[in-house]
């Protein structure tokens, strides 16, 4: 397979956000032949049908959207569901004509939280991938709990076993992706 190109997209916009280090464990870990780049969403606005143009930052997520072969959505959980931010991007990404720069495309969704460690988020999203048709990897599932000890003082993920489940995850990644390319 040659390279994949892999758009990380975080759903917490705050700057040490425990679901912000595990897509950067991701991305410090990627297998040779995986370049995985992180989307910017601080600046992106809400999805609005009435603006007649597209903001600069909505403009720039799509061309990375479009550019990769994969996405990497890391979830956290806001009251039982998705995080408004990466519901957002979707919506965006979206609006694009015919859903092409998200149709048959593969994703992998992980996230840090408490509890359930963002489980139900996690199936919110799948629903919208559904619809988005993304062809999501199924396992393994990575739910990180983020107030345990996955994580040290400086916010970088420390938990193996976790680590572990990223990379299997960025295996299966690629391997859903080789099979839908060819």
């Amino acid at each position: 397979m040659t390279s994949l190109k892999i758009l990380a997209i975080c759903g917490s916009l705050r700057q040490k956000s425990n679901n912000k280090a595990l897509l950067q464990y991701a991305m410090q870990q990627a297998p040779t032949g995986i370049e995985i780049e992180l989307a910017d969403l601080s600046g992106l606005p809400f999805y609005n049908s009435d603006l007649t143009e597209k903001p600069d930052s909505v403009t720039k997520l799509i061309a990375q959207a479009a550019a990769a072969d994969a996405l990497l959505l890391a979830c956290p959980e806001y009251n039982y569901s998705i995080a408004p931010a990466l519901k957002n991007a979707l919506d965006w990404l979206s609006r694009e004509p015919n859903n092409g720069v998200l149709a048959g495309k593969t994703a992998a969704i992980m996230g840090s939280g408490g509890g359930m460690g963002t489980s139900r988020a996690q199936y919110h999203l799948r629903q919208v991938c559904v619809f988005l048709d993304l062809h999501l990897v199924n396992k393994p599932e990575v739910f990180c709990n983020s107030f345990g000890d996955s994580f040290n003082a400086a916010g970088e993920l420390v938990d193996e076993r976790i680590q572990g489940l990223i990379q299997q995850q960025l295996q299966a990644l690629a391997e859903l992706t080789g099979k839908i390319r060819n």
